[in-house]
């Protein structure tokens, strides 16, 4: 197995083009911004809140999950998104990212006060502004750095989830708690495409986040094709906490250039629909599609392990599969406060625990360039990833990796 030093994986140009805002704020900062607003923690210190909330394990996926109550309590203002924004591009520049597709559900944070157009602002210009910063101090040679960003509908929302939602259920009491996901769903689709249209905000793609089993994506289908119509790039949550079924609905419904996980590819024991007769085939044919499609996979290593009770051991994940398999994939954070993580790190975790050759790593941080959702052009992409893998061979030679 290749050995690959820290200073060369630093060095190297990374992306992660699956990281959630309310997941990787700074933990000082979020207890900063809790006290400029009188919002009170659990703790107030770092070390408090690491015992209590951000714990290095959890036992469920619900524990991890309460975190972001705090974290969203703290953005539900322009200053709070845009801090968040900026620390968080900041962050990553500073660990060799030149690539960051941030991601975030806008109607977790709107209120009357407070409507989409300024909280997609609010995000940019934090973005923006870091974006600058960094590329005007790049050494000659060096890639530039840029950034997107992704709207993500909820497969499951009630009341208590923001002043936005509240107005929802209440306006669609008479509908059912689907009608209002549906609705939601397609009005944050319309959304996010007139101002991807008509402003300079970054908007790059539309995404499904939330629990899968029992919110199924077939509520979606209106609002991905409406994105899909409208020349919008999609990537789905899928396989994390469901099975082959969840990813299938995913690439054959949601017309998902991508997947948020992937986890349960391969496990047939989650197929629990009685009209797949054949496991084995099933998932051979929908590895066999997601492959010559490139659908590229979004892995997430560290967040499985923690949220995944049956994952014992790293080994066990489904990476060492998808590797096998040659499916496009790279690797992302998810959330980098709650899973105490950076890119380094999954990057780390991937190259310590598997078996990935110089060749197979020089493919999988191309694929996140390749197939990210990048805001410009094509002919501009293409100059753009050109300039990442020169720059990433030219490390390789310097670092002396084979």
């Amino acid at each position: 197995m290749t050995k690959y030093s820290q200073e060369f994986i630093r060095a190297i140009p990374k992306s992660d083009l699956h990281v959630h805002l309310d997941g990787s704020l700074r933990l000082s900062s979020l207890i900063e911004m809790a006290r400029e607003r009188s919002i009170s923690l659990p703790s107030s210190t770092v070390e408090g809140m690491k015992e209590l909330v951000f714990k290095p394990a959890y036992k469920d996926l619900n524990e991890y999950l309460s975190g972001f109550t705090w974290t969203l309590s703290v953005m539900q203002d322009p200053e709070g998104l845009e801090r968040t924004a900026y620390e968080l591009a900041e962050d990553n520049w500073a660990e060799g990212v030149r690539y960051l597709e941030v991601r975030f559900a806008p109607q977790l944070h709107m209120s009357p006060q407070f409507g989409f157009e300024a909280v997609m602002r609010a995000v940019d210009n934090g973005m923006k502004r870091a974006r600058d910063e960094a590329n005007r101090k790049l050494a000659p040679g060096e890639p530039p750095v840029d950034y997107g960003i992704i709207v993500c509908a909820m497969r499951f929302f009630d009341e208590s989830f923001s002043a936005y939602y509240r107005d929802i259920c209440r306006l669609l009491s008479y509908s059912g708690p689907q009608e209002a996901i549906r609705a939601a769903s397609l009005e944050l689709a319309r959304a996010g495409v007139r101002l991807r249209r008509e402003t300079d905000v970054q908007i790059v793609g539309f995404d499904l986040a939330g629990s899968e089993y029992g919110y199924p994506a077939s509520a979606h289908e209106e609002s991905y094709d409406y994105v899909h119509k409208n020349f919008m790039r999609k990537t789905v949550h899928a396989g994390e906490a469901y099975g082959p079924e969840s990813i299938f609905q995913a690439v054959a419904k949601l017309h998902a250039d991508r997947i948020g996980h992937g986890l349960h590819l391969f496990n047939e024991q989650m197929i629990l629909s009685g009209s797949v007769k054949d496991k084995q085939a099933y998932i051979a044919n929908l590895v066999d599609y997601i492959a010559e499609n490139r659908t590229t996979i979004e892995v997430c290593l560290t967040s499985n392990m923690q949220t995944s009770p049956a994952l014992k051991d790293i080994s066990e994940h489904s990476l060492r599969q998808m590797l096998a398999a040659k499916l496009s994939l790279t690797f992302c954070t998810d959330n980098r406060l709650m899973s105490h993580t950076t890119v380094v790190r999954e990057l780390t975790l991937a190259l310590e625990n598997f078996s990935i050759a110089p060749d197979q790593l020089k493919d999988i941080i191309a694929y996140g360039f390749k197939r990210s959702f990048y805001y410009h052009p094509y002919s501009r992409k293409r100059k753009w990833v050109r300039q990442i893998i020169d720059y990433y061979e030219t490390l390789e030679k310097k670092f002396g990796i084979a």
